[in-house]
């Protein structure tokens, strides 16, 4: 989280001084922020390299963490689809509830 913060702050700011010195430059409306847009998006690619590389190392270790429990959370769904499947007896009809009663089907 603090990564994001800080690499976020940082194109922020880039992109405040990138107004900023066109504006002095003389650049107003739309040029000024297509311009600032571009420069700053340059400037972050070449000065933010590094901290753009932890973020996306933080993002991938929390991305396989997830992954990691989701995978678990299938595997136990699995394990109890197996059991209830191994506790149904073959031939036994299914059981369908209406209405909070229960009533054989079929």
């Amino acid at each position: 989280m603090r990564t994001g913060l800080a690499y976020t702050s940082a194109r922020i700011l880039l992109l405040v001084i990138s107004v900023v010195l066109l504006y002095l430059a003389g650049a107003r409306g739309i040029l000024l922020l297509a311009l600032a847009f571009v420069i700053s998006a340059l400037a972050s690619y070449v000065l933010l390299s590094r901290q753009r590389e932890v973020l996306a190392g933080a993002l991938n270790r929390r991305l396989g963490r997830v992954t990691a429990k989701a995978t678990e959370f299938r595997e136990r769904l699995e394990e109890g689809t197996a059991a209830e499947d191994a506790e149904a007896p073959a031939g036994a009809p299914a059981v369908v509830e209406t209405s909070g009663e229960a009533a054989p089907r079929g």
